[in-house]
Protein backbone atom coordinates (compact mmCIF):
# COMPACT_ATOMS: atom_id res chain seq x y z
CA UNK A 1 0.00 0.00 0.00
CA UNK A 2 1.75 3.04 -1.04
CA UNK A 3 -1.06 5.48 0.28
CA UNK A 4 -3.91 5.21 2.79
CA UNK A 5 -5.89 8.04 3.88
CA UNK A 6 -8.83 7.45 7.12
CA UNK A 7 -11.37 9.45 7.34
CA UNK A 8 -9.28 12.63 6.10
CA UNK A 9 -11.02 16.02 6.37
CA UNK A 10 -9.74 19.65 4.93
CA UNK A 11 -11.97 22.75 6.15
CA UNK A 12 -11.42 26.29 5.04
CA UNK A 13 -12.45 29.19 7.21
CA UNK A 14 -13.04 32.44 4.77
CA UNK A 15 -15.04 34.89 7.59
CA UNK A 16 -17.64 33.17 9.02
CA UNK A 17 -17.88 31.02 6.19
CA UNK A 18 -16.95 27.45 6.20
CA UNK A 19 -15.58 25.54 3.47
CA UNK A 20 -15.68 21.44 3.83
CA UNK A 21 -12.66 21.05 0.57
CA UNK A 22 -12.39 17.14 1.45
CA UNK A 23 -14.99 15.24 4.00
CA UNK A 24 -14.06 11.97 5.34
CA UNK A 25 -12.14 10.31 2.33
CA UNK A 26 -11.11 7.15 2.95
CA UNK A 27 -9.00 5.65 -0.06
CA UNK A 28 -6.53 2.88 -0.47
CA UNK A 29 -4.05 2.87 -2.66
CA UNK A 30 -1.84 0.10 -4.09
CA UNK A 31 1.80 0.61 -5.84
CA UNK A 32 1.81 1.08 -9.40
CA UNK A 33 -0.78 2.08 -12.13
CA UNK A 34 -2.74 4.46 -12.69
CA UNK A 35 -5.54 6.55 -10.47
CA UNK A 36 -8.33 9.12 -11.55
CA UNK A 37 -9.17 11.24 -9.29
CA UNK A 38 -12.71 12.67 -11.22
CA UNK A 39 -15.08 15.58 -10.26
CA UNK A 40 -16.42 19.08 -11.31
CA UNK A 41 -14.25 22.10 -10.41
CA UNK A 42 -14.42 22.89 -6.61
CA UNK A 43 -14.95 19.10 -6.06
CA UNK A 44 -11.89 19.18 -4.33
CA UNK A 45 -9.89 17.12 -6.50
CA UNK A 46 -6.95 19.22 -5.93
CA UNK A 47 -6.99 19.46 -2.19
CA UNK A 48 -7.29 16.03 -2.06
CA UNK A 49 -4.04 15.65 -4.01
CA UNK A 50 -2.49 18.10 -1.60
CA UNK A 51 -2.49 16.59 1.51
CA UNK A 52 -1.67 13.01 -0.63
CA UNK A 53 1.63 14.87 -1.45
CA UNK A 54 2.09 16.33 2.19
CA UNK A 55 2.05 20.09 0.89
CA UNK A 56 -1.15 20.48 2.79
CA UNK A 57 -1.85 19.17 6.24
CA UNK A 58 -5.67 18.21 7.07
CA UNK A 59 -8.08 19.62 9.65
CA UNK A 60 -8.70 15.78 10.60
CA UNK A 61 -8.14 12.54 9.74
CA UNK A 62 -4.80 10.56 8.60
CA UNK A 63 -2.98 9.90 5.57
CA UNK A 64 -0.55 6.97 5.77
CA UNK A 65 2.40 6.69 3.22
CA UNK A 66 4.09 3.60 3.09
CA UNK A 67 2.11 2.35 6.43
CA UNK A 68 4.09 5.41 7.93
CA UNK A 69 1.76 7.45 9.71
CA UNK A 70 2.57 11.57 8.15
CA UNK A 71 0.43 13.89 10.72
CA UNK A 72 3.69 13.63 13.39
CA UNK A 73 6.26 13.63 10.71
CA UNK A 74 8.39 17.43 11.03
CA UNK A 75 8.02 19.77 8.28
CA UNK A 76 11.19 19.14 7.41
CA UNK A 77 11.11 15.31 7.08
CA UNK A 78 7.82 16.08 5.25
CA UNK A 79 9.97 18.05 2.00
CA UNK A 80 12.54 15.29 2.41
CA UNK A 81 9.85 12.68 1.66
CA UNK A 82 8.43 15.00 -1.48
CA UNK A 83 11.43 15.38 -3.08
CA UNK A 84 12.32 12.03 -2.60
CA UNK A 85 9.57 10.16 -2.46
CA UNK A 86 7.33 12.09 -4.99
CA UNK A 87 7.34 13.98 -7.95
CA UNK A 88 4.62 16.96 -9.22
CA UNK A 89 3.28 17.64 -12.13
CA UNK A 90 0.91 21.36 -12.38
CA UNK A 91 -1.24 22.45 -14.87
CA UNK A 92 0.63 25.38 -15.69
CA UNK A 93 3.82 23.33 -15.83
CA UNK A 94 5.37 25.53 -12.73
CA UNK A 95 8.66 25.53 -14.86
CA UNK A 96 11.42 28.37 -13.62
CA UNK A 97 11.45 30.73 -16.21
CA UNK A 98 15.17 31.63 -16.52
CA UNK A 99 16.36 28.14 -16.23
CA UNK A 100 16.88 26.08 -19.40
CA UNK A 101 15.08 22.11 -19.44
CA UNK A 102 17.79 20.69 -18.81
CA UNK A 103 18.19 23.00 -15.39
CA UNK A 104 14.27 22.94 -14.75
CA UNK A 105 15.03 18.49 -14.60
CA UNK A 106 17.97 19.21 -12.49
CA UNK A 107 16.80 21.48 -9.67
CA UNK A 108 15.00 18.48 -7.63
CA UNK A 109 18.29 16.63 -7.46
CA UNK A 110 20.45 19.76 -6.53
CA UNK A 111 17.58 20.57 -3.88
CA UNK A 112 18.46 16.16 -2.83
CA UNK A 113 21.69 17.17 -2.45
CA UNK A 114 22.78 14.35 -5.74
CA UNK A 115 26.55 15.35 -7.41
CA UNK A 116 26.37 17.39 -10.06
CA UNK A 117 27.89 15.05 -12.50
CA UNK A 118 25.41 12.51 -11.32
CA UNK A 119 22.51 15.65 -12.15
CA UNK A 120 23.30 16.32 -15.42
CA UNK A 121 23.57 12.55 -16.57
CA UNK A 122 20.25 11.67 -15.45
CA UNK A 123 18.47 14.74 -16.03
CA UNK A 124 19.60 14.35 -19.94
CA UNK A 125 18.06 10.86 -19.68
CA UNK A 126 14.88 12.22 -18.54
CA UNK A 127 14.57 14.22 -20.94
CA UNK A 128 15.39 11.82 -24.07
CA UNK A 129 12.80 9.55 -22.04
CA UNK A 130 9.76 12.18 -23.01
CA UNK A 131 11.16 13.09 -26.66
CA UNK A 132 13.16 16.29 -25.61
CA UNK A 133 16.56 15.44 -26.64
CA UNK A 134 16.82 17.75 -29.23
CA UNK A 135 15.27 20.76 -26.40
CA UNK A 136 18.08 20.54 -23.51
CA UNK A 137 19.02 23.81 -23.90
CA UNK A 138 15.98 25.19 -25.15
CA UNK A 139 14.11 27.75 -21.92
CA UNK A 140 10.16 27.49 -21.71
CA UNK A 141 9.36 30.42 -23.41
CA UNK A 142 11.00 28.46 -26.89
CA UNK A 143 8.99 25.58 -26.14
CA UNK A 144 5.27 24.37 -26.97
CA UNK A 145 2.48 23.90 -24.30
CA UNK A 146 3.42 20.35 -25.04
CA UNK A 147 6.89 20.45 -24.60
CA UNK A 148 6.57 22.48 -21.74
CA UNK A 149 4.62 19.71 -19.62
CA UNK A 150 6.98 16.63 -20.72
CA UNK A 151 9.88 19.02 -19.44
CA UNK A 152 7.41 18.79 -16.22
CA UNK A 153 7.39 15.29 -16.11
CA UNK A 154 10.91 14.78 -16.78
CA UNK A 155 11.57 17.02 -13.49
CA UNK A 156 8.98 14.95 -11.33
CA UNK A 157 10.92 11.83 -12.77
CA UNK A 158 14.30 13.41 -11.65
CA UNK A 159 14.72 11.62 -8.50
CA UNK A 160 13.23 7.92 -9.50
CA UNK A 161 9.90 9.02 -7.05
CA UNK A 162 7.72 6.16 -6.53
CA UNK A 163 4.54 8.38 -6.44
CA UNK A 164 3.84 11.03 -9.24
CA UNK A 165 1.03 13.25 -8.66
CA UNK A 166 -0.82 15.05 -11.31
CA UNK A 167 -3.19 17.97 -11.31
CA UNK A 168 -4.90 18.33 -14.45
CA UNK A 169 -1.39 17.45 -16.34
CA UNK A 170 -4.27 17.65 -20.18
CA UNK A 171 -5.63 20.95 -19.03
CA UNK A 172 -3.66 23.66 -20.88
CA UNK A 173 -3.20 21.56 -24.18
CA UNK A 174 -5.01 21.08 -27.10
CA UNK A 175 -6.72 17.63 -28.10
CA UNK A 176 -3.97 15.65 -30.37
CA UNK A 177 -0.79 16.98 -26.96
CA UNK A 178 -3.28 16.31 -24.46
CA UNK A 179 -3.47 12.52 -25.98
CA UNK A 180 -0.41 12.49 -26.52
CA UNK A 181 0.69 13.81 -22.47
CA UNK A 182 -1.70 10.54 -21.43
CA UNK A 183 0.03 7.82 -23.48
CA UNK A 184 3.38 9.21 -21.98
CA UNK A 185 2.01 9.03 -18.35
CA UNK A 186 0.47 5.51 -19.25
CA UNK A 187 3.98 4.02 -20.49
CA UNK A 188 5.99 5.74 -18.12
CA UNK A 189 3.67 4.29 -15.04
CA UNK A 190 4.28 1.05 -16.75
CA UNK A 191 8.16 1.65 -17.66
CA UNK A 192 9.21 3.08 -14.35
CA UNK A 193 6.45 0.87 -12.22
CA UNK A 194 5.78 4.30 -10.75
CA UNK A 195 2.09 5.06 -9.19
CA UNK A 196 0.39 7.53 -10.36
CA UNK A 197 -2.09 10.27 -9.20
CA UNK A 198 -4.21 12.29 -11.44
CA UNK A 199 -6.90 14.98 -10.54
CA UNK A 200 -8.83 15.36 -13.84
CA UNK A 201 -11.24 16.59 -15.78
CA UNK A 202 -10.44 14.60 -19.15
CA UNK A 203 -12.29 11.31 -19.40
CA UNK A 204 -9.74 10.00 -21.48
CA UNK A 205 -7.00 9.66 -18.40
CA UNK A 206 -10.28 7.98 -16.40
CA UNK A 207 -10.17 5.68 -19.55
CA UNK A 208 -6.64 4.37 -19.19
CA UNK A 209 -6.88 4.87 -15.10
CA UNK A 210 -6.82 1.31 -13.34
CA UNK A 211 -8.40 2.76 -10.24
CA UNK A 212 -11.31 5.52 -11.01
CA UNK A 213 -12.25 7.81 -8.19
CA UNK A 214 -15.31 10.27 -7.91
CA UNK A 215 -15.71 13.34 -5.95
CA UNK A 216 -17.76 15.85 -5.71
CA UNK A 217 -18.46 18.53 -2.99
CA UNK A 218 -15.24 17.25 -1.05
CA UNK A 219 -16.70 13.42 -0.86
CA UNK A 220 -15.70 10.48 -2.77
CA UNK A 221 -19.24 9.03 -4.55
CA UNK A 222 -17.37 5.58 -5.72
Amino acid sequence: MIVETKDLTRLYHLGSSRITAVYKANLKIEEGGIVSIVGPSGSGKTTLLNLIGLNDKPTSGEIFFRDRKTSSIPDKERRKIRLRDMGFIFQTFNLLPTLTALENVELPMALLGIPQETQRTQAVERLKSVGLAERLEHKPRELSNGERQRVAIARALANNPSLILADEPTGELDSETGQEIIDLLLNLSKKETTTVIVATHDERVAKVSQVKLSIKDGEITN
